[in-house]
C-alpha cells in the first residue's frame, strides 16, 4: 500500500491530521465569539499584541480576530486539499498534489512565525513554545518538500520535463 508514496506525502498528510482539526477549531472559537476565542490559548500572543501594542478598538480587534480566523481556515483549507489529492495514487505517484501543500506550509508559516514575534512580544512562554513547534513542524516539511527529487514514472523520464535523462540518453544508439 505505502509502495508509491513519497516522503512529503507522508509528512504532508502527518501534517494535515495535526493542522486540519486543530486550526479549524480554533477557528471555529473565533467565529462563535471573536473576542473570547481570540483571548484563548492559542490566540493570546495575537490578542496581547493587538490590544496592548497597536491599541485598536473593540471593533478593531473583532476585524483581526476574524482576519485570524479566515487565514487559519484557509490554511486548513489548504490541507485538506492535499489530504483529498494524495489521496488518489495518479495524482499521488506524480507529486501533482504538492502545490497545495506548498501553499499551505507557506501561509502557515507566515501566520506561526508572526504569533511567534508577538509572542516574544508579549512575553507568553506557552504561546511562545507552541507556536515555535508549529512553525519547526512546518519549515521541517518544507524542507522535505525541497529536497525531494521531482517523481519518476517507470520509463526513467521525469515528470517534470518530459525529456530523458543524461544517463538514459547514453544507453541510446548512436544515430
Amino acid at each position: 500500500m505505502f509502495k508509491n508514496w513519497r516522503l512529503s506525502s507522508c509528512n504532508g498528510a502527518l501534517l494535515a491530521a495535526y493542522f486540519i482539526p486543530a486550526w479549524s477549531l480554533i477557528s471555529f472559537h473565533i467565529m462563535m465569539s471573536p473576542v473570547r476565542g481570540l483571548f484563548e490559548r492559542p490566540n493570546i500572543s495575537v490578542a496581547l499584541f493587538v490590544s496592548d501594542t497597536l491599541q485598536l478598538s473593540g471593533m478593531g480587534t473583532v476585524r483581526v480576530a476574524w482576519l485570524l480566523a479566515l487565514a487559519r481556515l484557509t490554511v486548513a483549507a489548504f490541507f485538506a486539499i492535499f489530504v483529498v489529492l494524495v489521496s488518489l495514487p495518479r495524482v499521488r505517484r506524480a507529486g501533482s498534489g504538492n502545490e497545495a501543500l506548498a501553499i499551505a506550509l507557506g501561509l502557515g508559516s507566515l501566520i506561526s512565525f508572526a504569533s511567534m514575534l508577538m509572542a516574544s512580544h508579549a512575553h507568553e512562554v506557552e504561546a511562545l513554545r507552541l507556536h515555535a513547534t508549529e512553525l519547526m513542524l512546518l519549515l521541517g516539511t518544507a524542507i522535505v518538500l525541497l529536497v525531494e527529487a521531482p517523481a519518476q514514472d517507470a520509463g526513467g523520464v521525469s515528470t517534470v520535463t518530459r525529456e530523458p535523462r543524461a544517463i538514459d540518453q547514453r544507453a541510446l544508439p548512436a544515430q
